[in-house]
């Protein structure tokens, strides 16, 4: 299955399932390498093609933060991930894989295809703010590698001493043991494949040839980039160990969240508060975009959570295309505080639309006079009953004389 970007599924390509655990993933693309191995089919460009293609699988999937990428986002999550110039460029950065082992007996450990191996990858955080995710920005960035030690000029001895080759190997870095029709080529257990020896290591760098530092290098964030993108600065990774190519730093794009525009993918997504009256009678209200404020037109009637979109306001597309939309989804802004009046016209409102609200709510005066106006009429009410009594008392005592 090819997708939009005209490239096969990975997983496609390593004849695996989705859910392949990495030994699976791993056998499979052994399995495949010796298949199409360029040394057993000498002259076919289709066996290399797919050889190529198997190692730029296996490069994203055998790495569990790229797969993850790649499952969630395809082969736009990964861009720029997986980069093999030509064979010699795969065999450099699997050298575990194509020296050695049974692998390497079938093609007496790549036959000196490998030369010096490629230095290690490595990767750094950058954070920007939505505004230079939109319009492309140039930020300076600090990379954390090793780079040549100044004592030594990166030979690793002591100055003043000598570096010497591996007697062992007799400079070679590897040694070939043969058995009847088998060939195997390993890495030299005493150099470990530098194919020199310092009998004087250097104190600064321990004999490495390398010390840790850190390096600043400037970087193009394109218009349009995405949360969780990452771009690629080729040569500013680790140097390699043996007087290869260095590695790639790989910039890994976070972008702050927005007080005003939700993100998704190329679209924006603002919520605008408007009031009633401007809801049920329709209005011209102002609305921030990427470009700055622009006007935008109310309907009347218009319900709470309604959006509204303005095309070509959202996030430029990153490769040319057209930019997304600003979707303006409006709320109901309902006053916590009203005057007299406001109160007196809604209330209006309410008795034509024979709608039920809360009553009136009293002063703090009129809770004062409804709290004692109990306690006056008791008083009124114990005194006529007094009243009455008095009365009633006079009245038998004339009729008893």
């Amino acid at each position: 299955m090819s997708t939009m970007s005209g490239k096969r599924d990975y997983y496609e390509v390593l004849e695996i399932s989705r859910s392949a655990s990495a030994d699976e993933i791993s056998a499979s693309y052994r399995r495949l390498a010796i298949k199409y191995h360029p040394d057993k089919n000498p002259g076919d460009d289709e066996a290399v093609t797919r050889f190529k293609e198997c190692a730029e699988a296996f490069e994203i999937l055998s790495d569990d933060q790229k797969r993850a990428r790649y499952d969630r986002y395809g082969h736009a999550g990964v861009e720029g991930g997986a980069q093999f110039r030509d064979v010699n460029d795969i065999f450099s950065a699997f050298a575990d894989i194509f020296s050695g082992g049974s692998f390497g007996d079938l093609f007496g450990g790549g036959s000196g295809r490998r030369g010096a191996s490629r230095g290690r990858h490595v990767s750094c955080d950058l954070t920007i703010d939505l505004l230079e995710a939109a319009r492309g920005v140039r930020k300076s960035i600090r990379i954390k590698r090793h780079s040549a030690c100044q004592t030594c000029d990166g030979s690793g001895a002591e100055p003043g001493s000598q570096v010497e080759s591996c007697s062992y190997c007799g400079g070679h870095g590897q040694v070939i043991q043969q058995n009847g029709i088998f060939r195997m080529q390993t890495t030299c257990p005493h150099c470990r494949g530098e194919g020199q020896t310092i009998s004087d290591p250097c104190g600064d760098c321990r004999g490495s040839g390398f010390v840790r530092a850190t390096v600043t290098r400037e970087v193009n964030i394109p218009a349009g980039v995405d949360h969780g993108s990452r771009l690629r600065l080729s040569g500013e990774g680790e140097p390699s160990p043996n007087g290869g190519p260095a590695g790639d730093c790989y910039v890994d794009i976070a972008i702050r969240p927005h007080p005003l525009f939700e993100r998704e993918g190329p679209h924006l997504i603002c919520q605008l508060p408007i009031t009633y009256p401007q809801a049920t009678l329709g209005a011209s209200v102002e609305v921030p975009t990427l470009d700055g404020p622009e006007e935008l037109t109310i309907p009347a009637g218009t319900q709470a959570g309604e959006v509204f979109r303005m095309k070509r306001r959202g996030m430029p597309d990153l490769r040319g295309g057209s930019p997304g939309d600003l979707h303006v989804q409006v709320m109901i802004d309902v006053p916590k505080k009203l005057t007299s009046r406001q109160e007196e016209l809604l209330r209006e409102l309410a008795e034509l639309d024979h709608k039920e609200v809360t009553p009136h709510r009293k002063s703090f005066f009129e809770k004062l006079k409804d709290y004692f106006a109990p306690e006056v009429e008791d008083a009124l009410d114990d005194s006529d009953d007094r009243k009455s009594t008095s009365k009633k008392s006079v009245k038998k005592s004339a009729r008893k004389k």
